[in-house]
């Protein structure tokens, strides 16, 4: 009899496996055949135009209402003291990490120091939520902030640029295709890529780094692919090519080798491409050694950064296309940020969240019956040792789940952090799978107990038939879903 029940738990095992494998989409990036090659390492700008250096000014700040439609946010405007004639100006345009008048303090106050007036607006905030973000409306907002750089005392009107910042980067393209105010674009850690297609290069980069399991980066497609519950993020199919495509103004692009999160040969090759196709070969391109996504290293703005853009702004437009267009550390881009597969409809958006939810109700509604009989004197009769095999089945499936999912964050925090620990990455995924075929293994000898006991005449009451069905049916769809999020181990 055991020889059986292992057998079929076996099985199951592997049945639950093989659906992780196949059940789709697959994923499988595409290796990156091509690099940048730095044509130097020094990321000077280069060029005989003389421009001031960081530091030349004293810095004056002020804060300051800009009116939008329909809104005002506050605005920092930082300048240089007693700078002769109209000065350069650049608005900057927030990632999806910061939001106030506040931010870009050290870099707005090294430009500023150098003779660019830097204008820092808030993020717009009654139009931007997790679930909802319109690109094009917030590039709208934005240039209300440059129309009041351009009127700004002491700013040429005519050199007032845009510098975008990860998430910003959509929206700069939009605002300099649609505007001709806009008289350059400085693109920070920028995604170029559709906000989907740079999620799931980002985790599957972070999950590489850390040496997750293959199981795991089998969930990416079937996590960032899938539809949310509940609609909404539309804007994560945006795609900024075609504003690119219509980008004549000179390009500063930026990024750090330690981003892992960004496709930093992929990005830059992109909007070269699409900017070419408007005649644009303005572009400029720099690789900061060690630096992470805020261009920053240890906390502090990566050497030579402050300076590079404060140079290249105020040397345009001979800058422009100086050389080295490409310089600075060699960038590392493994693979490719490619579109994303969508889950089919059975394992997408709302399916999942009803399979996991109907799976967890299930399981707790086998002990509320039970409860809710004792409490009408009518208690369910259910055998003990099929009553003591069902609750071992019931807590183990929901242990699999509750472990997973904080698996999961832990492991979120580890690469978000660039931390890694092996012991919790592969020794979590095997304790984690451990417990999944053990679970199996306890369904299988519930099931076993309860068929043995009504094959003797000591069967469960109808209400406590009821209450284990509950249990077994919730615990086989939470086993089957935890297969298909790839908890079991595969052969495939």
């Amino acid at each position: 009899m055991r020889s059986q029940k292992a057998a079929v738990t076996l099985v199951l095992v592997l049945l639950f496996g093989l659906l992780g494998s196949i059940a789709g989409p697959a994923w499988n990036p595409q290796p990156l055949e091509r690099t940048l090659v730095p044509a130097a390492q020094d990321v000077r700008i280069g060029g005989d135009v003389v421009t001031d250096p960081v530091g030349t000014y004293e810095v004056t700040s002020e804060v300051i209402t800009v009116e939008l439609d329909g809104a005002s946010v506050d605005a920092t405007v930082r300048g240089p003291v007693d700078a002769p004639g109209d000065r350069a100006g650049v608005v900057f345009l927030h990632g999806a990490g910061t939001a106030t008048h506040e931010t870009f303090f050290d870099i707005s106050t090294a430009l500023a120091s150098a003779g660019v007036v830097a204008l820092v607006p808030d993020k717009r905030m009654d139009t931007y939520t997790t679930r909802e973000r319109d690109y094009e409306g917030m590039a709208q907002d934005y240039l209300a902030s440059l129309e009041v750089l351009a009127g700004w005392p002491g700013v040429d009107p005519d050199r007032v640029g845009i510098y975008a910042e990860s998430e910003g980067a959509f929206i700069a393209p939009v605002a300099a295709a649609e505007n001709d105010a806009v008289d350059f674009v400085i693109l920070v850690s920028a995604p170029v890529v559709t906000p989907r297609e740079q999620a799931a290069f980002a985790v599957d980069s972070y999950l590489r780094n850390i040496g997750a399991p293959e199981q795991l980066l089998r969930a990416v497609p079937r996590l960032i692919g899938s539809e949310i519950p509940g609609g909404g993020f539309e804007y994560a199919d945006f795609d900024p090519a075609p504003y690119q495509r219509r980008v004549t103004q000179p390009v500063l692009m930026v990024y750090g080798t330690a981003d892992a999160s960004m496709p930093t040969v992929q990005g830059p090759e992109q909007v070269i491409d699409d900017i070419a196709a408007a005649g644009n070969t303005a572009y400029t391109v720099r690789y900061f050694a060690d630096a992470n996504h805020g261009i920053r290293i240890g906390g502090e703005l990566a050497p030579g950064f402050a300076e590079d853009v404060a140079r290249w702004i105020q040397g345009l437009p001979e800058t422009a296309e100086a050389t080295p267009r490409i310089a600075g550390a060699e960038p590392e881009q493994r693979y490719r940020a490619d579109p994303v597969a969508r889950p089919r409809w059975y394992m997408a958006g709302d399916m999942l969240v009803v399979s996991l939810v109907s799976g967890v109700g299930l399981v707790l509604l086998g002990p509320l019956v039970w409860l809710g009989s004792r409490a009408v004197r009518r208690p369910a009769r259910v055998p003990a040792p099929v009553g003591r095999w069902t609750t071992a089945l019931g807590l183990g499936v929901l242990a699999v789940w509750v472990l997973f999912l904080a698996y999961l964050v832990s492991v979120a925090s580890l690469a978000l952090n660039y931390q890694t620990d092996p012991l919790l990455v592969r020794g979590g995924w095997l304790g984690i799978q451990v417990l999944a075929v053990a679970t199996t293994g306890i369904l299988v000898g519930s099931a076993d107990r309860w068929w043995r006991s009504r094959r003797s005449g000591d069967g469960p009451s109808a209400a406590g038939t009821v209450a284990l069905a509950s249990v077994h049916l919730g615990a086989l769809a939470l086993l089957v879903l935890a297969g298909y999020w790839g908890i079991f181990p595969t052969v495939l």
